[in-house]
C-alpha cells in the first residue's frame, strides 16, 4: 500500500466530515492505528477544520457562503487554502475540502442558532418578569384603590369640602379627615397644574384666633395620576386651605394665592 498516494486520495478529508460509509470508516480508523502517516494527516486535517470554521463570523451567513465558495473557486483551478498534494485523484481532493467546509459551515450554523437560542430565553424571560412586575403593581394598586374606597365610606371619616376662593373661584378639593389614624386624603383633582417653581402647600386652620399650621406641600402633583394625597394632621383642625407658594414651601400662607378653603361642619 502506498501511504503518499492514499493520503493524496482524499479519503481522509471525507473521513474527518462524516461522509464515508460505516465500512469505510472503520477502514481509514483500522489504517490510522498500523499508520502513523495516516494519523498525523487525519489530525492535521481536522485542525485545519477547527481553524476555518474559527476564521469565520457565525453572524454573517452571506460572508460565510462567500468565503466557502472562494475556498472552493480560484482561478487557477486549485485549491490555495490549505495546500494538498495532487494526485490523479484530485477531484476527490475538491470533495473532501468541500465535504469539511460544508462540516465548518454546518457547525458555525449551529453555533449561531445555539445564541439565537439562548437569545430568545433571555427575551422571554424578560417579558416574564415585567409581566410578573405589572400584575403584582396591579394588585398593589387595586389594593390600594381598595383600602381607599373603605376609608372613605366610613361613616366616622369627616368630608369637609374646599372651595374656589377670589380669582381661583373655579378651582376646588376635598379632604377626608380620619381623626382615628390623624391623617387626611386630600381629593386635589380640581386643582390645575402647579407651575414651575412652585407647589400646593395643604394647611390646618384653626379660625378664633385665626392660626394656619402647615401639613406639608403636594412636591409630585403634576405627575401623579390620581390627584389623591394621604397627608398626616394631629391638629384639631376646624378648617383646611392650599395655597401656591414656592419651592420648599412657605411659613405662612400667601393669602392671593389661596386656591382653595373649607370649613369643618363641626367647628363653631
Amino acid at each position: 500500500m502506498d501511504i503518499k498516494e492514499y493520503i493524496a486520495s482524499g479519503i481522509l478529508e471525507l473521513y474527518v466530515a462524516g461522509a464515508l460509509s460505516e465500512k469505510e470508516s472503520k477502514e481509514v480508523y483500522e489504517l490510522m492505528q498500523k499508520h502513523p502517516e495516516i494519523k498525523q494527516e487525519v489530525l492535521e486535517i481536522e485542525a485545519s477544520v477547527v481553524k476555518l470554521t474559527a476564521s469565520v463570523s457565525p453572524e454573517l451567513s452571506n460572508d460565510l457562503l462567500n468565503k466557502i465558495k472562494k475556498n472552493l473557486d480560484s482561478s487557477n483551478n486549485e485549491v490555495n487554502v490549505i495546500p494538498i498534494q495532487k494526485s490523479k485523484n484530485n477531484w476527490l481532493t475538491y470533495t473532501g475540502w468541500a465535504a469539511a467546509l460544508v462540516l465548518g459551515a454546518g457547525l458555525l450554523w449551529m453555533m449561531n442558532q445555539n445564541e439565537q437560542f439562548k437569545n430568545s430565553i433571555s427575551n422571554i424571560e424578560i417579558q416574564n418578569l415585567n409581566l410578573e412586575q405589572q400584575i403584582e403593581e396591579a394588585k398593589n394598586s387595586l389594593s390600594a384603590t381598595q383600602n381607599l374606597l373603605n376609608v372613605l365610606r366610613d361613616k366616622e371619616i369627616i368630608s369637609v369640602p374646599l372651595t374656589g376662593q377670589g380669582n381661583y373661584a373655579n378651582t376646588y378639593a376635598k379632604v377626608y379627615w380620619d381623626k382615628k389614624t390623624n391623617s387626611i386624603y386630600l381629593d386635589a383633582q380640581g386643582l390645575p397644574e402647579a407651575p414651575i417653581g412652585k407647589v400646593y402647600q395643604v394647611w390646618s386652620l384653626t379660625l378664633n384666633p385665626l392660626t394656619p399650621t402647615s401639613l406639608g406641600t403636594i412636591d409630585d402633583f403634576n405627575t401623579d395620576d390620581n390627584k389623591i394625597f394621604t397627608i398626616s394632621n394631629a391638629n384639631e383642625s376646624q378648617a383646611f386651605g392650599i395655597t401656591l407658594e414656592p419651592e420648599g414651601g412657605s411659613a405662612n400662607p400667601t393669602m392671593d394665592q389661596l386656591y382653595t378653603l373649607g370649613v369643618v361642619a363641626s367647628a363653631p
